[in-house]
């Protein structure tokens, strides 16, 4: 018994490890780029909504005229217009939500990662709640059309479509980063999920239910707040490397 008091004593009395220079440097550069992307997100979104909200000329010009070019070619191909109402329905945040959350789930059962399939998770629906609460605060109407090929309610800015797809395609990227080990699987998966956006995007403003600076906005809140989210969670979360962890991830 009291061989095992001393080790227990020893134990607490050891000297605390020393923080090592260069991993505290790195994490402080970690952190203030979490917070650069943030503050820089926020104010891009910010500027963008104060150009709407004061009815900025060349802005208004610009989005009034996207949207009728959009629309009159959305209305003169009936084949490209049902494409466009599809894809409006699948890309739905309450229609991707589900899906995104599986996969979340998915990669949890792989690797174990629970605090990253959290993350993941979290920053999914944080960002989907932000989005709408955006539209309460800016209150834009949506664009009015003599003839409209598709009718959406709510508020315009920033677009949910196009945040949410912003959002939930970089998350999943960055979710599954680790496990892409070849430079084509990245450059595959941040291809396709820009793609995805950017269609997502150029769909609400050809069927006329959204102005190109609501898709811009969001957009840009969608990936920045990805971004800024993972930032923050990789200066607070460090992984212990396990063999078991780098073979589910494989």
């Amino acid at each position: 018994m009291c061989r095992v008091t001393r080790q227990l004593l020893n134990r607490v009395r050891r000297t605390p490890r020393p923080v090592d220079p260069a991993r505290a440097a790195h994490g402080a550069r970690g952190l203030a780029f979490a917070v650069l992307t943030g503050v820089g997100t926020g104010v891009l979104v910010v500027a963008v909504a104060l150009l709407v909200r004061g009815q900025w000329s060349p802005l208004v010009r610009l989005d009034e005229g996207a949207v009728q070019a959009g629309t009159r070619l959305a209305a003169a191909e009936p084949g490209l217009l049902r494409t466009l109402v599809v894809w409006q329905t699948v890309f739905l945040a309450r229609n991707l939500v589900v899906p995104v959350l599986a996969l979340c789930a998915w990669y949890w059962w792989r690797t174990r990662d629970t605090a990253r399939a959290c993350w993941a998770g979290a920053t999914v629906l944080v960002g989907w709640a932000l989005s709408n609460l955006l539209k309460e605060l800016v209150r834009r109407a949506r664009p009015v059309l003599d003839e409209p090929v598709e009718v959406a309610h709510g508020y315009s800015f920033p677009s949910g479509h196009a945040t949410n797809t912003a959002l939930m395609t970089t998350v999943l990227v960055l979710l599954v980063w680790p496990a892409l080990r070849s430079r084509g699987l990245r450059v595959a998966a941040v291809s396709t999920a820009a793609v995805l956006t950017l269609l997502t995007a150029l769909d609400r403003v050809m069927l006329g239910v959204h102005y190109p600076s609501d898709v811009v906005a969001g957009m840009l809140l969608g990936v920045g707040f990805a971004l800024a989210s993972y930032l923050a969670f990789r200066h607070w979360y460090q992984p212990q490397s396990r063999p078991h962890d780098e073979k589910g991830a494989a």
